[in-house]
């Protein structure tokens, strides 16, 4: 008999038919996964067998499109200018490179001219009727001969960028045809906007979305080994709030110019060089899979590939030299100054065997190449209304090696003038917060560099200090050119691979950084990867160079490790050098320009001499001597105040950076990079000394907190006038804010000082020699801000700095994040502050003064006797 099978059979049946389908058409595809490569390219998923389709054949989709040969040849449309791209089959399963930059854009945007973008390892894999763009993980490594190497893949995920269709093309053919608009026109390939920009700031500038109908190609650029495609990004914003700067023309419609590069991979003869935290060299992050070390990194130096045409010659001209072209756009005067610069660091080279490495042309008026060509490494000149850096020294690299492909010099002509182009720099919130926006606008730069600002700022102090002494013209004119020639030598050594080392200013000691013939032989700091501090000399009669002029011990050293031949035992020796004081390094990591950031106070930008302390003393000293002649020296006729407006905000610049170098000195702890067994090692953590500690605050007590700490003469403060300019000043503020610049000045050195990384690294360095103790610390802060005017009246300067130290205090009692020692001086603190604002004494303003602050603490703690304990005004 013959039974019907039931409804729940029927379904099992399907179930189980349709998942031995699926599994049997997964191991088919699991089988089928091949893909052409070379090796060191990851494997994609190409199925097959794939039914063949019938497209057309290349000249019949391309015959009314213009043709532009080259690594992938491109064909734009002539009606709509639509691009089509042509992948051969040879180049299917290859390794290529992706870099963009922009070739123009706006400041408040996140892109701005120059501005690389990074690079990328890509492959294309065919995919049915498709070709995949595909992004490679070069994050990790996997020795060949490890039988792990085998699950390179496991748990290491591709990007697939981009998917075009095949339009035309065959395998007989040898090649397919793509549309490339949705490649390029989109942000597939890169982000353009920058994510920030929404979050930094809510009422910030913000671009729009991406205009599909207005984003155009505005060049198409082909060779044989790479193809340049240049966009025009449009964001439109109806909705814009922030307009921008005058550099935005309508911040509803934004454009911002990008070249896209795609390189074929570099087949030659580089040897990759791996990097040690000793020496200060941008790197490719990698992690070896296969190691058991405690660290595994194999983190690849960028470098070029520089090799001798004569290995056996001490001294040998390079097989391909690093040569940089002047651009055309650069002032004449300035010229000779830049060749000379740039030339100077063969001099490093010239030691580890390389004559002329380094060569510096000009780009002619009738060049038949522009800078955006990166075959050509540039020197290039800007005036933007709203500038980013002074100077700015990018390379692109290979990912999977570190060679260096391409580098370009960004300048700004704004560096070398003494009008405050950006006066967001001496804005209320300083020149820290401009450089952290500055940082937020290029986050995904790790070359973006403030040496040009920061030095900047010293130069018009300079400026302003020579003015003051009567200085002659020329001694002017010396301080711009050095400036200038450590510019270069300072953004040249970036793209040279060096990232920044903030702890080479500390090589001279102050008696010796005006010996001439000292600094003019090995430099006026270790390292021109410096931000170090102009060196205008108090005593006039013996100044010495304002700005180093050639590069220092510590770059000799670090080239030497980066570019000299070697082996593994003559490296070893080369980083057990590291020791030596004239070779010390620290970066940008490292370094305590932010309140709270670092450890190391010797690790600091603006300062100078290996006593920091010193020097910023000298400085203090003639910021105050200067402050006295500002107003007999800035008022001339037919002008208006503008000049000693800018002046007095360079002067309190200055002292800024002065108290903020003495502040890093307490509570700090000096970091040794040597490895185990290193000869002049010394313990990897050694705190500041007592004597060194309590100098610092006795410093601060007189300089900062002090109750004419800022005395300069009463009369100046009525002519700090800014220049009229249309209605600049509505709804703003006309007359200067001088207790706010004060009190910023103070609270940099109060967020420090009672920062809660900086208590807690007190506390525990107790554990390791710190003689300051917490309690200690504390105590002295609380005398140097109370114990002068506790009998008398206390003017309108401590009054701010009085209150503001007491919020912070009891900020401190209030948050978690503070360690529970200084939670529990901070309460002692405030008890102590209750009892003098409880005195009697002084004129109505203070005696109201003290007032508020006995009802601030009382509140603060909760305090039962509040009644009875406040303060009775007679």
């Amino acid at each position: 008999m013959y039974h019907l099978p039931s409804k729940r059979s029927v379904q099992f049946c399907l179930v189980l038919g349709i998942c031995l389908i699926a599994l049997s058409t997964q191991d088919g595809m699991a089988q089928a996964r091949k893909k052409h490569k070379k090796k060191g390219a990851k494997e994609q998923a190409v199925v097959v067998p794939e039914k063949k389709c019938n497209y057309k054949k290349v000249a019949e989709a391309t015959k009314a499109a213009r043709k532009i040969p080259g690594l992938f040849t491109l064909y734009q449309d002539t009606v709509s200018g639509s691009v089509s791209m042509l992948i051969r089959e040879a180049q299917i399963g290859q390794e290529f490179i992706h870099f963009y930059y922009v070739e123009n854009g706006a400041v408040e945007a996140g892109a701005f001219r120059g501005q690389f973008r990074g690079s990328k390892v890509f492959t294309i894999a065919k995919y049915f009727n498709r070709l995949e763009f595909v992004e490679e993980n070069t994050s990790s490594y996997f020795d060949p001969a490890n039988p792990l190497s085998k699950a390179a893949d496991a748990n290491i995920t591709h990007s697939l960028m981009y998917c075009g269709k095949i339009i035309a093309g065959s395998e007989e053919e040898g090649q397919y045809l793509i549309e490339a608009d949705n490649l390029f026109l989109q942000e597939e390939l890169g982000s353009v906007k920058p994510s920030f920009l929404s979050s930094f700031n809510p009422f910030g500038f913000k671009l729009g979305s991406l205009s599909g109908s207005k984003t155009k190609y505005l060049k198409l650029k082909n060779y044989p080994a790479n193809t340049d495609v240049v966009v025009e990004y449009v964001f439109d914003n109806s909705a814009a709030i922030n307009q921008g700067s005058r550099a935005v023309t309508d911040a509803r419609h934004v454009s911002i110019q990008v070249q896209h590069t795609l390189l074929a991979m570099p087949a030659n003869d580089y040897e990759v060089r791996l990097d040690d935290p000793r020496v200060g060299f941008f790197t490719t992050q990698v992690t070896d899979m296969t190691s058991r070390e405690a660290t595994p990194y194999r983190d690849l130096i960028y470098r070029w590939n520089l090799r001798k045409k004569d290995p056996a010659s001490p001294l040998s001209e390079p097989v391909k030299p690093i040569v940089f072209w002047i651009e055309n756009t650069t002032p004449y005067e300035i010229r000779d100054i830049i060749r000379t610069a740039g030339e100077t660091w063969n001099e490093a080279f010239e030691r580890i065997g390389f004559k002329d490495a380094i060569q510096i042309k000009q780009q002619p008026d009738d060049a038949t190449w522009d800078a955006g060509d990166i075959r050509y490494n540039v020197l290039r000149w800007t005036s933007s209304p709203n500038p980013p850096f002074g100077g700015y020294g990018p390379s692109f690299i290979n990912p999977r090696t570190g060679e260096i492909l391409g580098a370009d010099i960004m300048l700004e002509y704004a560096a070398l003038g003494s009008n405050l182009r950006n006066e967001k720099i001496f804005a209320r919130e300083g020149l820290d917060m401009y450089l952290e926006e500055a940082s937020q606008h290029a986050m995904n730069d790790q070359h973006l560099c403030s040496a040009g600002l920061q030095g900047l700022i010293g130069n018009w102090f300079g400026t302003t200090a020579s003015q003051t002494f009567s200085d002659q013209q020329v001694e002017q004119n010396k301080m711009t050119n050095e400036f200038l020639s450590y510019l270069i030598l300072h953004e040249m050594g970036h793209t040279l691979g060096l990232n920044h080392n903030m702890k080479s200013s500390q090589l001279h000691a102050p008696k010796n950084i005006n010996n001439v013939e000292l600094t003019s032989k090995i430099g006026l700091v270790g390292s021109v990867m410096d931000y170090p501090e102009i060196n205008f000399a108090l005593n006039r009669k013996i100044q010495g160079q304002y700005w180093p002029t050639k590069p220092g011990p510590y770059d000799f050293w670090a080239l030497e490790f980066g570019y000299r031949p070697y082996d593994e035992k003559e490296r070893e020796a080369l980083l057990n050098r590291s020791t030596e004081p004239a070779l010390s390094f620290g970066n940008d990591a490292d370094d305590m320009r932010n309140p709270g950031k670092g450890i190391d106070p010797r690790v600091n930008v603006n300062d100078l001499t290996s006593d920091a302390v010193t020097f910023a003393l000298e400085r203090l000293r003639l910021t105050q001597k200067v402050a006295e002649e500002l107003l007999g020296k800035y008022q001339k006729p037919g002008q208006s105040y503008q000049e000693l407006r800018n002046s007095y905000l360079v002067l309190t610049t200055q002292q800024t950076r002065a108290v903020n170098t003495i502040s890093r000195y307490i509570g700090g702890v000096y970091v040794d990079r040597a490895f185990v067994g290193q000869e002049g090692a010394t313990k990897p953590f050694t705190p500041v000394p007592l004597s060194k500690q309590k100098r610092a605050m006795s410093a601060l007590s007189k300089y900062v907190f002090a109750p004419d700490a800022f005395a300069v003469p009463a009369e100046l403060y009525s002519y700090l006038q800014m220049q009229r300019r249309g209605f600049d000043f509505q709804n703003k503020h006309e007359d200067p804010q001088i207790h706010d610049r004060v009190l910023n000045i103070q609270k940099s050195v109060l967020c420090h000082l009672l920062h809660p990384d900086v208590l807690t690294r007190i506390s525990d360095s107790e554990l390791y020699g710190n003689d300051y103790s917490l309690a200690a610390m504390m105590t002295d802060l609380n005398e140097a801000i109370f114990s002068a005017d506790m009998q008398g009246n206390v003017n309108s300067f401590r009054q701010n700095l009085q209150a503001e130290y007491v919020e912070a205090l009891i900020t401190i009692v209030s948050k978690d994040k503070y360690p529970h020692t200084a939670r529990a001086m901070a309460i002692y603190n405030l008890r102590a502050i209750r009892t003098m604002a409880s005195i009697r004494t002084g004129d109505t303003a203070t005696r109201a003064h003290r007032e508020r602050l006995n009802y601030l603490i009382v509140k603060a703690l909760h305090m039962e006797d509040a009644q009875s304990s406040s303060v009775v005004l007679d």
